[in-house]
């Protein structure tokens, strides 16, 4: 998308908005599809926690996706989409068994990676197929926060529990149809994430009725000019070759599968500002917008970079500025950035916008969730209004207090 149509959607639906660029979520899709085509069976499950308008869900189920859920709501904004059960998998985590045996009757994927959710759930319901997450102790990812597979992390079954995982397998004759890992986002190094993926492989050994195995994924995407990125092309030759020669050894062709989110939406979406003031200080410039953390919360949450330029005014004069949000706390979305010339009024465009930006958004302060356009075949589709203050106070109960009467003096 160019700056004249993103000033062009600003000007017709205000401001903040995000913008999601349909053609580009496309390319990625492709991209990754062609980095794994030596691949006879292979599954992309877009992450809905990304992103999840159901727009953008129907949209990648004309491309072929199946999805990745980790929460009920997920999974029947999945079906609300058109996808059916069976190209939606549930990777909750923390999550009660009655969540669980929710999900599975409405017969999608399970994945479990609890030792003790597994044993219920298998001595309940041994016939339903399961799918098991691994972690595989093995560190990746841009940021502690996001880096899932390490020793510590909360989320999969320990390798060094798989004694104990089989033995609940043998004693409650389930069935266990894939296997799963996923060790964090941000993966730089495909060295790191093809180590993981031969803990895995020895790991699938011990299971006999396998139909896929999943690699999860946090393929690093480029958040400024010259960034570092993963290397798809690579990693998909790479681990092509071991997968097809773990599906010789295993004697079977099994499906090769993925959960891609920023991957996918990351580099489409746009999320764009009005600055409401140029505020000078003794050692500052700080450009004021009309948003704040509670519509772009991950540079505060996790020290995230977004690109940030002024639309406005492409060819003004470079300054320095610090751009900052109307929430009252430390509400800060770059220091010290080197902007083109910035003056009320102006429209600031912050580019990775797409992945994790409006899914994490609040009503903090008691503002409203911005709107949502999405750009697809050249033209600017609102697929989210922006909210009013009826949507503030809807489910909110008002009780009606009665004024205290004052206590008379006795003389």
């Amino acid at each position: 998308m160019d700056r004249g149509q993103l000033l062009k959607i600003a000007e017709e639906f205000g401001s903040p908005i995000y913008i999601y660029d349909a053609e580009k979520i496309e390319s990625q899709y492709k991209r990754l599809t062609s980095a794994f085509k030596s691949v006879k069976k292979l599954k992309i499950n877009y992450a809905v926690k990304a992103l999840s308008n159901i727009s953008i869900l129907k949209f990648f189920n004309t491309l072929g996706s199946g999805i990745d859920t980790v929460s009920m709501q997920e999974v029947q904004l999945g079906l609300a989409a058109g996808f059916k059960p069976q190209q939606i998998i549930f990777t909750p985590n923390g999550v009660s068994l009655h969540e669980i045996e929710e999900a599975s009757k409405l017969g999608v994927q399970i994945n479990i990676d609890n030792l003790s959710i597994l044993e219920q759930f298998g001595t309940k319901h041994p016939k339903t197929p399961v799918c098991i997450r691994i972690n595989p102790h093995v560190m990746a990812g841009g940021n502690s926060n996001i880096s899932v597979g390490h020793i510590d992390s909360k989320f999969g079954i320990s390798i060094h529990q798989i004694p104990h995982l089989l033995r609940i397998i043998d004693n409650t004759k389930m069935n266990i149809n894939g296997i799963h890992m996923h060790t964090g986002s941000d993966i730089l190094d495909i060295d790191v994430f093809l180590y993981a993926s031969e803990i895995l492989f020895e790991t699938a050994k011990q299971f006999k009725n396998l139909e896929f195995i999943d690699f999860g994924s946090g393929f690093k995407v480029p958040y400024k000019a010259g960034d570092i990125e993963t290397n798809i092309e690579e990693l998909g030759q790479k681990l092509s070759d071991k997968f097809n020669d773990f599906c010789k050894e295993y004697g079977k062709d099994l499906t090769l599968a993925f959960e891609p989110g920023k991957f996918l939406v990351s580099e489409s979406g746009f999320f764009l500002a009005q600055v409401n003031s140029v505020k000078q200080t003794t050692s500052t410039v700080f450009a004021q917008v009309d948003s704040g953390f509670n519509h772009l919360i991950r540079p505060m949450f996790y020290g995230s970079h977004h690109d940030i330029i002024n639309i406005s005014n492409p060819e003004g004069r470079e300054r320095f500025y610090t751009v900052v949000g109307y929430i009252c706390e430390t509400d800060t979305f770059g220091n010290n950035r080197r902007i083109n010339e910035i003056n009320d009024g102006d429209i600031l465009c912050f580019k990775n916008a797409g992945a994790y930006c409006f899914s994490m958004a609040s009503n903090y302060n008691s503002r409203f969730k911005p709107a949502e356009v999405l750009w697809y075949n050249n033209k600017a589709h609102l697929i989210r209004k922006r909210e009013t203050f009826d949507d503030i106070l809807n489910n909110q109960i008002a009780i009606d207090f009665a004024p205290k009467k004052e206590k008379q003096l006795v003389k």
